[in-house]
């Protein structure tokens, strides 16, 4: 399946979100839809917007044609099976997301256990999130997820994470979505000074999150699957 971009594209900065509601979270790839997760509103504001996937929410993932996912394979191996879209569950604890304003080229995570406490904090280094809103429709940010990614622990030890992957994938340009890998690397060691600084986010703030109660897992919304911005 491939999804082309949507006439109804609004400015970033024309699109805001309020509390509570549902949106779509998305990473797309070279003309193709690489995840999808509703996720639920947190705060919108100067910090950013902060977003919650709850456990069991409905996620699509890309998988190749004959139904593996990516990292089942050599990556070699799996852009010559064609692709489709599988729907599952996010079957882990509770994701809380923050992507910051100035558009930096990263998203900040924070992972809990099976208890729901606070385990680690996760940058996910990505092309900076594009927020759209269909009139009467859904709403969301695309983001390209660029693959590599860094892991902080609770007193800021840090380490990358999927290195090899990202190596594996810049190796086959024609088919890869990272178009510099010194720039993603770069964005990487800005981020990784304000970890050991412990500055916001790395400094605590939302590590106690839990969701309002009467937040129900939402369903995947009509529109999911539309123009996309950018990737």
């Amino acid at each position: 399946m491939s999804v082309q971009r949507g006439p109804t594209d609004a400015a970033p900065s024309s699109v805001r979100f309020t509390p509570g509601q549902v949106i779509v979270h998305r990473n797309v790839r070279l003309g193709r839809i690489g995840w999808v997760r509703p996720a639920r509103v947190v705060s919108d504001d100067e910090r950013g917007l902060l977003l919650w996937v709850a456990r069991g929410t409905p996620v699509v993932n890309e998988v190749s044609g004959d139904g593996f996912g990516m990292r089942t394979m050599p990556f070699a191996e799996f852009v010559t099976r064609g692709t489709a879209l599988k729907h599952g569950t996010w079957d882990g604890p509770g994701v809380l997301k923050l992507h910051r304003p100035g558009d930096p080229a990263h998203s900040v995570w924070w992972f809990h256990d099976e208890r729901d406490r606070f385990k680690n904090w996760y940058v996910n280094l990505e092309r900076p999130a594009v927020r759209w809103s269909d009139e009467g429709g859904a709403s969301g940010v695309d983001v390209t997820d660029w693959d590599l990614d860094i892991v902080a622990a609770p007193d800021r030890i840090w380490h990358w994470k999927d290195e090899e992957e990202f190596l594996e994938r810049l190796a086959l340009p024609e088919h890869y979505w990272v178009p510099d890998e010194a720039f993603v690397r770069a964005e990487g060691e800005r981020v990784v000074k304000e970890i050991e600084a412990g500055e916001f986010p790395f400094d605590g703030t939302w590590t106690d999150f839990t969701p309002p109660a009467n937040w129900t897992v939402p369903d995947l919304p009509q529109g999911w699957d539309r123009g996309f911005c950018g990737g």
